[in-house]
């Protein structure tokens, strides 16, 4: 599919194949599309939630935000994925506690609250949806805490990294060192160190605006 270039039926048909017929024919009669540039916010902390989101294009980064500013990375959304405490906070009425950036250019599909009750009595495949998406999320996060509490920072960050790689057509990774350590909770400087100790082992190549991942 070329971005921006497909209708929300088509979206639905080729990104969620699991949802039945009338689910789709739903949603298309009922959600918007919308589209973000890098660097957009698609959810704040503290926002009141008029819909959740199906992502259908791009890269979304989803994170906490402390009163100071400072980010804890949780998970990355693609293609394919929704966002679980979006709908949570749907489902609830709840203000967020996340935030949500859009790390390229992105699209989602947004359905509003006000669907999310008859969505989850009426559609047995948007019910299996919504408990899937939980437990993936849910899964993610186990991997974060089991990085922090047992993992040394040069295997969280070779997991990182590897993990970027995912949906990408080659090992170009465009990442600078400070967006890594922010992810990884890490200062600037043992990031650096470490990617120039994996160049030294010759798992990866530091350019200049660019990480050549090799291994």
């Amino acid at each position: 599919m070329t971005r921006n270039s497909c209708s929300i039926p088509e979206y639905l048909d080729a990104l969620f194949p699991q949802f039945d017929p009338a689910l789709r024919r739903m949603l298309a009669e009922n959600a918007t599309m919308k589209t973000f540039q890098e660097g957009d916010t698609l959810i704040q902390t503290g926002q009141n939630m008029r819909s959740t989101m199906l992502i259908v294009d791009g890269l979304v980064k989803v994170y906490r935000q402390d009163t100071e500013g400072q980010e804890f990375f949780m998970y990355h959304l693609y293609p394919g994925n929704a966002c679980a405490l979006s709908i949570i906070c749907a489902l609830r009425q709840h203000t967020s506690e996340v935030m949500a950036k859009a790390v390229e250019q992105s699209t989602v599909i947004l359905i509003p609250i006000t669907l999310m009750e008859t969505l989850m009595k009426e559609h047995q495949t948007w019910y299996a949806f919504v408990l899937e998406t939980y437990r993936l999320r849910f899964e993610e996060l186990l991997v974060v805490i089991d990085n922090i509490a047992f993992k040394g920072m040069d295997e969280r960050l070779q997991r990182y990294l590897e993990k970027q790689l995912i949906n990408q057509s080659d090992n170009r990774l465009q990442l600078t060192h400070s967006q890594i350590a922010n992810d990884l909770n890490s200062s600037r400087e043992v990031i650096s160190r470490l990617l120039k100790k994996m160049e030294q082992r010759g798992e990866l190549i530091l350019h200049r605006s660019f990480i050549e991942y090799l291994k």
